[in-house]
C-alpha cells in the first residue's frame, strides 16, 4: 500500500551520524522530501530510523523453543542438524504460516528489512516469498540447496560444510547475486577460506583474529554479528567474542542480526540492549549497527532528504521514557515495540 504524504514533528536522529535535532519531516511519495530544523515542536514524539536485521533463519520459527540440547553441529549444522530434520518433516503450508507469524512480529517491532539464510532449496525460497506477502518488510534471501538459483544470493553454512561451492558461487555471481558466508562461529579456521571468495557479507566472525579483521576491513566486507545467539548456542560466554571492539578498531562495518528463531526472538531492541550491556558498546554505534544492514539492498534507512522513508515514530509519554536525558542511550537500552505509535516503511 503506497505511503501517504504526511509530516511529523519531534526529536529525531538525523543523518548517518544520528545527530539529535528537533525537526519537521515531510514525506512525499514515500520519500523523505524535507527535513527542517525547528524549535518548539508541537509534540514530544521521537523519530528514529527503522531497523534492518542482518541475519536471520526465519524458517526456524516452526521449531521455536523446542526442548533441545547438544552441540552447535547437532542443533543447526546442515543437513542433519535437529532444525534441518524438523524442517524436512514439516509441510510447506505450516512452515509458511509460522514464518508469517514471525515476520509480523518483526515488522511490529520496527524492522523494515532483513537478510535470511533460507533452507529448503527453491521451494524454501518460494515459501518465504509467500510468507512475506502484504507484510511491509523487505527480505534479502540467501538461498541454499539449489535455492540460490532463484534467490537474491547464496548463503553458505561454512566453507567446510559445503562441497563444490565454487560452481555455485560462480553461477550466483554471473547473474548478479550476492554471496554470504557463516564464518568464524565456532573457531577462526573457516574465515580465511571464505575470504578467498570475496563475499558480500560475513556472518558471526565470533572467533576472528585481529589479522583477519584487518583483512575484512580492507576488503570492505560487512560483518553481521549475532551476540545473543552466540551465547545461547554456547559458542561465546565472553564480552570479547564476538570481538566487537577489535572490529570497530579495525574499521569493520558491524551489523546486527538475531540468527535462529529457534532459539532467539528476532527483536532488534533486545539485541541492541544485549550488545550495549555485555560488550559495553556506545549507544550510537549500537544503533548504527541495527540500521546499516539496509546497505545490503542498496538502501539507506537514515533520515536524510531524498532517502526512502523508513522510520519509526515513538511516543515516550506512554511510559517513563520521557524522563530520558540521553536519547541514543534510551533507544539502545530501554525502548521497545510498546512505545512505537507509527511506522513509515518504504523499503
Amino acid at each position: 500500500m503506497p505511503i501517504q504524504d504526511m509530516t511529523f514533528e519531534g526529536r529525531a536522529l538525523v543523518g548517518s551520524e544520528l545527530e539529535e535535532k528537533e525537526v519537521l519531516i515531510e514525506v512525499r511519495g514515500g520519500i523523505v522530501h524535507r527535513i527542517e530544523e525547528i524549535t518548539g515542536a508541537r509534540n514530544s514524539l521521537w523519530l528514529c530510523p527503522a531497523f534492518f536485521n542482518a541475519h536471520t533463519h526465519i524458517g526456524d520459527s516452526i521449531a521455536m523453543d523446542i526442548p533441545a540440547k547438544g552441540s552447535l553441529e547437532e542443533l543447526v549444522k546442515p543437513p542433519f542438524g535437529l532444525k534441518h530434520r524438523i524442517l524436512a518433516d514439516t509441510g510447506k503450508e505450516q512452515i509458511v504460516r509460522s514464518m508469517r507469524a514471525t515476520l509480523l512480529a518483526m515488522a511490529g517491532s520496527g524492522q523494515a528489512g532483513f537478510a535470511d539464510f533460507r533452507e529448503g532449496g527453491i521451494d524454501g525460497v518460494d515459501a518465504l516469498r509467500q510468507a512475506v506477502v502484504d507484510i511491509p518488510v523487505m527480505p534479502v534471501i540467501f538461498g541454499r540447496d539449489g535455492g540460490e538459483h532463484v534467490a537474491d544470493g547464496i548463503g553458505v553454512s561454512s566453507v567446510r560444510d559445503v562441497r563444490d561451492i565454487e560452481s555455485s558461487i560462480r553461477m550466483v555471481r554471473e547473474r548478479g547475486g550476492m554471496v554470504a558466508f557463516h564464518a568464524g562461529e565456532r573457531d577462526s579456521a573457516d574465515i580465511d577460506p571464505a575470504l578467498e571468495y570475496e563475499p558480500d557479507l560475513l556472518v558471526h566472525c565470533t572467533h576472528a583474529t585481529p589479522r583477519q579483521l584487518a583483512r575484512i576491513s580492507e576488503m570492505e566486507i560487512p560483518v553481521a554479528v549475532c551476540a545473543r545467539s552466540n551465547w545461547k548456542l554456547g559458542v561465546s560466554s565472553s564480552g570479547t567474542r564476538p570481538p566487537l571492539h577489535e572490529m570497530k578498531k579495525q574499521g569493520c562495518k558491524i551489523l546486527l542480526g538475531t540468527d535462529n528463531v529457534m532459539f532467539v526472538q528476532p527483536d532488534m531492541w533486545r539485541e541492541m540492549e544485549f550488545v550495549a550491556t555485555i560488550y559495553r558498546m556506545d549507544p550510537e554505534s549500537v544503533l548504527r549497527s541495527a540500521i546499516d544492514g539496509a546497505g545490503l539492498i542498496d538502501h539507506s534507512y537514515y533520515l536524510e532528504e531524498g532517502n526512502p522513508a523508513n522510520f519509526l515514530v515513538l511516543d515516550p509519554r506512554i511510559s517513563n521514557l520521557h524522563l530520558s536525558r540521553d536519547l541514543h542511550s534510551t533507544l539502545a537500552n530501554r525502548a521497545g515495540e510498546s512505545s512505537i505509535v507509527n511506522k513509515v516503511f518504504n523499503s
